[in-house]
């Protein structure tokens, strides 16, 4: 069984900053990870994902160069930092593991989800 945990999240004025963490537990073997994000009366969408190595890493369009997705597998531990953040972030945000070493976007290639944390953006 895998577990997934997640933290980090709150209230941020716009143009701030918050990092999200994502924290394993269980036979997450070499799996490739993402986030992904659901505002209300939304449907769940890809913000970014990443390899088991961390050399590989997809983005939306909608965040990138603002958000960048990392890991420390010697912690069990992955990464969201979110900066210039805008109130259309706003959102529940989840991770999610996929049984592969390869990052996808579709949300369900993930076998394994977190039950998420809420990032608040004010303007």
């Amino acid at each position: 069984q895998v577990q997934l945990v997640e933290s980090g999240g709150g209230l941020v004025q716009a143009g701030g900053s918050l990092r999200l963490s994502c924290a394993t537990s269980g036979r997450t073997g070499n799996a490739a990870m993402g986030w992904f994000r659901q505002a209300p009366g939304k449907e769940r969408e890809f913000v970014a994902a990443i390899n088991w190595s961390g050399g590989s890493t997809v983005y939306a369009d909608s965040v990138k160069g603002r958000f960048t997705i990392s890991r420390d597998n010697a912690k069990n531990t992955v990464y969201l930092q979110m900066n210039s953040l805008k109130p259309e972030d706003t959102a529940v945000y989840y991770c999610a593991r996929r049984g592969s070493l390869v990052p996808r976007r579709e949300a369900e290639q993930y076998d394994y989800w977190g039950q998420g944390t809420q990032v608040t953006v004010s303007s």
